[in-house]
């Protein structure tokens, strides 16, 4: 079943219940349950933003780091350092 078909029969199944307010309020709470946004897991405190880039400015001092060669793309340096 596609998404335009599912969606047809989303909108059949709701006009079935339209009229019912409090039907239609659980369905709301529903579809706002299922869609709710997930954590971004990039998210870090002011801390631990330093923490990382504290660490980060100590492997750069002790030489830990990497460049990519002329030419080559982002794909093939993760390849060639081991982050991919």
């Amino acid at each position: 079943m596609t998404a335009i078909q599912i969606n047809a029969e989303v909108l059949r199944e709701l006009s079935a219940i339209a009229e019912d307010e409090s039907l239609m309020t659980k369905v709301l709470q529903y579809i706002k349950k299922l869609t709710a946004k997930k954590p971004d897991p990039t998210l870090m405190t002011k801390e631990e933003f330093l923490e990382k880039l504290e660490k980060g400015e100590e492997e750069y001092r002790q030489g830990k780091t990497y460049a990519m060669l002329p030419g080559e793309s982002y794909v093939d340096f993760r390849k060639r350092i081991g982050k991919f």
